[in-house]
């Protein structure tokens, strides 16, 4: 490696992410308005799997190093930022390029950590955390005393609406499919089922009363009995299809039962809708991760690495992650 190059995982065309290839390439030119930042930490996300193979909804010029959450230490910034300086420890969602030693980032999306947080956990705070914290309080409205039901309540998302829901009064049930994962949901304050026959589960919970708001990061098979779980005036959140089809939902139940589905894409906050609308959006994410950041510190939220592998073992944390057997988040150490 020269001082113009650096370690990186690179796609070069579109194929499957065990595709990639770990080598150099050169270090990107810091940029107006952004900050370069030697990267420690990378998240590891399904999505991650879609954009490399050219499916997910933006793609980057290739070749590129794919990866969009982060956390790491500033180096320089360019002239006029001040959000951020050389020395500083941040973490944020980066449009790509955190699978490598450097990735030069909009400031407005770095968030700063102080040394009392763990620099790898705040990977979550990156994108799970605020998707989960926008999804409950910015679409659903969510109310303290209100049943939440979490679907995939021990995967990144999953985890971080449990959480949420808890610190703001809601009571909440978690499905989650194996004893451990259970038990990591109860240990943070929901009740857990493994939704094998879901509307029985939910109405014994609730004593009858049904669902205020789902929480649905999986889709597929789920999306329906969810809705039939759900009380009138119900919403239902999708967020994302890891259980990997996307639902038909029939409109004359939302009818019947005056039932709101609606989605949500953090995406669209922090730079990667139609539209680049960081900047327009930035007061209202700034407050959304000052909030989680004073609750982690409070207690009220626990960032959970699952495993930490080095960027070397790329794809052996995809597999973790593909496999489900991850409980909060799998990052790569660069």
């Amino acid at each position: 490696m020269t001082n113009d190059t650096m370690r990186a995982v690179l796609c070069e065309k579109w194929c499957d992410y065990d595709d990639l290839i770990l080598t150099e390439m050169s270090r990107p030119a810091l940029q107006a308005g952004h900050a370069r930042i030697a990267v420690r930490y990378a998240g590891v996300s399904f999505a991650t799997t879609l954009v490399v193979a050219g499916k997910y909804q933006r793609k980057p010029p290739l070749p590129f190093a794919p990866g969009t959450e982060i956390a790491g230490e500033v180096i320089e910034v360019a002239q006029g930022v001040t959000r951020c300086k050389a020395g500083d420890i941040v973490f944020g969602a980066i449009d790509w390029g955190g699978y490598a030693e450097e990735a030069v980032v909009p400031a407005v999306n770095l968030y700063a950590l102080g040394a009392d947080l763990n620099m790898a956990a705040a990977i979550g705070l990156a994108i799970s955390y605020p998707t989960s914290y926008g999804g409950l309080v910015w679409r659903a409205n969510i109310q303290g005393g209100e049943w939440l039901l979490v679907h995939g309540a021990a995967g990144g998302v999953g985890l971080a609406a449990v959480e949420i829901g808890v610190a703001l009064g809601a009571k909440v049930i978690g499905v989650a499919s194996s004893a451990e994962k259970r038990a990591v949901v109860e240990g943070r304050g929901a009740t857990a089922i493994d939704g094998d026959d879901l509307k029985t589960q939910v109405m014994d919970v609730t004593g009858g009363k049904g669902i205020d708001v789902v929480y649905d990061p999986v889709g597929g098979p789920v999306a329906r009995p969810s809705i039939s779980c759900l009380k009138p005036d119900g919403r239902l959140v999708t967020i994302g299809y890891a259980g990997g089809d996307i639902p038909e939902i029939g409109f004359n139940i939302l009818l019947v039962k005056n039932i709101s589905v609606m989605g949500f894409n953090y995406g669209e906050y922090v730079g990667w809708g139609l539209k680049d609308l960081r900047d327009t959006y930035a007061p209202r994410v700034d407050a959304a991760q000052g909030q989680l950041l004073a609750w982690w510190r409070e207690g009220k939220i626990q960032p959970t690495v699952h495993a930490c592998l080095p960027l070397e073992k790329f794809r052996e944390a995809m597999a973790e992650v593909q496999n489900r057997r991850a409980i909060g988040r799998v990052v790569l150490e660069i």
